[in-house]
């Protein structure tokens, strides 16, 4: 996708007042930091006078950020598709920013397995129940989280989960250990 140049203008200076806005800081402020008059970072904010590449790194300096990062054009893809795991009762999305975790949406319907059978595997989870209650073993311990209860823990204790009284729909952020273990779980 092209941008005309009117465009990016207008997005770079929507971004100096956003950042300039989010950090708390007054148009005197930034300005003292940007080595420019408050007037000038008014005209600046509201496409008045025109942005010179030696006033955007400045800027970008006194905001604490890149330039590229002022700059960057390219459209970001706000809607994803998950991807099905495991059947329908899995699905699994990628966090784009950082693409190393995974979101889970899976749907328990039995019961947890027999403490014989818990894995055990480097990482860290956390879950939240979106409906029904699950059950949670971690270690000798046996906890009940209920709809929109969370739980987190560390995937080197022996764990396993299962549906208490019906399905539940839980929703799982995986680190990267924790899904390579996943992922040994599904193999094996």
């Amino acid at each position: 996708m092209t941008q005309n140049i009117g465009d990016v203008d207008g997005l770079v200076r929507q971004r100096i007042r956003a950042l300039r806005l989010a950090q708390g800081l007054s148009l005197g402020e930034l300005a003292g930091r940007a080595h420019v008059s408050s007037s000038t970072l008014s005209r600046i904010e509201n496409g008045q006078r025109r942005l010179a590449l030696d006033q955007l790194v400045t800027l970008a300096r006194a905001l604490d950020t890149s330039l590229d990062a002022l700059v960057e054009t390219q459209e970001e893809e706000v809607v994803s598709h998950p991807i099905t795991d495991h059947g329908v009762e899995a699905l699994r999305w990628r966090i784009r920013h950082s693409p190393d975790l995974v979101l889970l949406r899976q749907r328990v319907t039995g019961p947890p397995s027999e403490p014989s059978r818990m894995r055990a595997h480097p990482g860290h989870e956390w879950l939240v129940v979106l409906s029904g209650t699950l059950t949670l073993l971690l270690g000798e311990r046996r906890y009940r989280v209920q709809t929109n209860q969370s739980a987190e823990f560390d995937t080197m204790l022996p764990h396993a989960f299962g549906a208490e009284g019906g399905p539940v729909d839980v929703l799982l952020i995986v680190d990267p250990e924790a899904r390579k273990g996943h992922r040994h779980d599904a193999e094996g």
